[in-house]
């Protein structure tokens, strides 16, 4: 139970910069894939500090987290293989290096970057779930607003 106490603080920690995209999520097949951007700055301090994330108006962070669907439960976390890139609205591109976070049963997809006020980055995911045989894309777009 408390795994999924600290799964949903992170959710919701990285949802606050973007109320009506709080819940962004792919469903393939038997998987479900989480995923958001947020600026480092709108983290709870204690989330930031227990994930080792240095909050800054400079700074975003992306999340991406995989469960495998199960009848009659919110899904089990699934390790994968994640890669990706963002870029900015003038085509300027950067690699995302996602690392992995276990913490008891979550598994988490984590990676920080730099932002500037009133960026728009396009992020482009490839997402394969380790035991799966396809890998799937997600792509958003986020806005960021920092002081």
């Amino acid at each position: 139970m408390f795994h999924l106490v600290r799964i949903a603080t992170l959710a919701l920690a990285t949802s606050l910069a973007l109320p009506a995209a709080a819940e962004r999520s792919k469903e393939v097949g038997d998987w479900v894939i989480h995923y958001n951007a947020v600026a480092t700055e709108d983290l709870d301090p204690s989330v930031a500090d227990n994930y080792g994330i240095t909050r800054s108006p400079n700074r975003g962070l992306v999340t991406v987290t995989v469960l495998r669907q199960d009848m009659g439960n919110p899904g089990k976390p699934h390790t994968a293989r994640v890669k990706g890139t963002s870029a900015n609205l003038s085509g300027q591109t950067r690699d995302l290096d996602l690392r992995e976070v276990k913490e008891d049963k979550a598994i988490y997809y984590l990676d920080t970057f730099r932002i500037r006020d009133e960026e728009t980055l396009e992020f482009e995911l490839e997402v394969r779930p380790d035991g799966g045989d396809q890998t799937h894309e997600v792509s958003f777009r986020q806005e960021f607003f920092v002081d």
